[in-house]
């Protein structure tokens, strides 16, 4: 199949990959453009991963008020070099994290920084929503943690459905955005503040 680029221009606006690799993507297979997109994301978290044990020491603190000033978000987000650091690219991936954040029911960057009573507790409620049903305890085992990764989903970052492109997590948008900087780039922190909330 020829690669037109129509084609090209398309993945590119979709993913956000330069050029040649759009074109080498889709000449990978055979110009399906949803294989094509799967194919970039693999690549990108492969480069994501090479990259995950370089240390970052810069970044930028951002905050972002949403409109109504009832709600506010302080977001930390490091990368390893000052130079990315203020790129408008950069910056606008922080934004959007904070949007992000300030969107959804964020309480955690990863699983693992979900405080454990909490996940405790979680755990527990499922287990007897669970018993409900009448099944035997292996099976319950089994539901309790399916239900528990859409707990995650719902308060963790990283494994959130990004905000303007729900079959895209927010980890694959950091993988692809580690891919095209060429930098590690690590969500620290953040802080939500609602008013009335503590």
């Amino acid at each position: 199949m020829t690669i037109t680029a129509s084609l090209v221009k398309d993945l590119r606006e979709r993913t956000g990959a330069g050029m040649m690799e759009c074109k080498k993507a889709l000449a990978e297979v055979n110009g399906d453009i949803d294989k094509a997109i799967d194919h970039l994301r693999k690549q990108g978290v492969l480069r994501a991963a090479s990259k995950a044990g370089r240390e970052v020491r810069q970044g930028v603190v951002h905050s972002y008020i949403h409109p109504g000033d009832q709600l506010g978000v302080l977001i930390e987000v490091n990368c390893e070099t000052d130079f990315v650091a203020r790129t408008d690219e950069f910056r606008e991936f922080v934004r959007m994290m904070a949007m992000q954040i300030a969107a959804t029911n964020a309480q955690a960057v990863r699983r693992e920084d979900v405080d454990p009573a909490l996940v405790a507790k979680e755990r527990e409620v499922l287990l007897e929503q669970s018993r409900a049903s009448g099944k035997p305890e292996a099976i319950l085992q089994k539901m309790v943690e399916g239900r528990l990764d859409k707990f995650y989903e719902d308060i963790v970052l990283l494994e959130q459905p990004f905000i303007k492109d729900p079959d895209r997590k927010v980890k694959d948008l950091l993988d692809q955005m580690i891919a095209k900087i060429g930098e590690n780039i690590v969500i620290r922190r953040f802080i939500k503040f609602r008013i009335g909330e503590n």
